[in-house]
């Protein structure tokens, strides 16, 4: 824990910050930790703003205040940015696994700034991981509203019938789970086995594997290559490639100049 500050703000200071954005927020934009972080950081007594301690994560302030974490001043909050990952297999997607898997976060190039992932792949998928610095970013392109599809290659032990690709494409409720619409079209047929391109628009945890599990389909290999507008390409196994800003200005079109674009986790 970090050594407490000392002194403590005036009803004036307290009234000159009402306005503005909240002191983790401002943190978390300044690329230093996550918003839950920050205020572990402000509950310890670690945040000066104008060389006084806050200690409660409800307090805002103004973009002209000094705010220092651990006696060092913030940098300029960063512009939102996106990175194309090819994830492999055997890796989770979180930072810490109470398991102690190896995970996506600790295999990255160590030039990145602190990001998180778009949504997930489960730890036998692989293919493209969207990576951000912008929690709020990370939250829009996640939502089904935004209308991105997420397109997979799938390759599965079972036999696909007409019946059940139409079932699929309408969306299916599995053990009290309402699963959306799944268009999975069937390329490929070897013995038992088959290759499909399957296209989402949700992502809940491991759903295409349990959606052809409950057709008594299992899966053997997932592999995202498309998200949406970007897509997995020749990029190699675990390597890294930042969308460049002409490019993602693009294709968020006016969410890169809307107000939620700083609201990070």
């Amino acid at each position: 824990m970090c050594a407490r500050a000392t002194g403590a703000f005036s009803r004036r200071s307290w009234r000159r910050a009402v306005a503005g954005e909240r002191l983790a927020k401002r943190i978390a934009r300044a690329g230093v930790c996550s918003r839950r972080e920050a205020e572990k950081l402000i509950a310890a007594g670690c945040v000066t703003v104008d060389g006084k301690v806050v200690d409660t994560a409800a307090y805002n302030v103004a973009p002209q205040q000094d705010v220092r974490v651990d006696g060092q001043k913030l940098a300029a909050p960063e512009a939102p940015r996106l990175w194309l990952y090819h994830k492999p297999r055997g890796l989770v997607t979180t930072h810490r696994d109470p398991e102690g898997r190896p995970t996506v976060f600790t295999r990255l190039p160590k030039a990145l700034p602190r990001v998180i992932s778009v949504g997930r792949l489960d730890f036998n998928s692989e293919g493209l991981l969207l990576l951000t610095n912008s929690g709020a970013l990370a939250r829009h392109l996640e939502l089904p509203a935004t209308g991105w599809i997420r397109r997979y290659r799938v390759r599965a032990f079972g036999r696909p019938t007409p019946e059940m690709l139409e079932r699929l494409g309408k969306g299916i409720t599995i053990n009290g789970v309402r699963y959306g619409g799944i268009e999975l079209t069937v390329e490929s047929r070897k013995g038992a086995n088959f290759w499909a391109t399957a296209k989402l628009k949700e992502g809940k945890n491991r759903e295409i594997r349990r959606v052809l599990e409950h057709f008594e389909c299992k899966v053997s290999r997932l592999m995202r290559v498309a998200y949406g507008p970007f897509q997995l390409g020749n990029l190699p196994e675990g390597h890294v490639k930042e969308v460049p800003a002409k490019a993602l200005g693009e294709a968020l079109g006016k969410w890169m100049m809307d107000d939620r674009m700083t609201d990070d986790g």
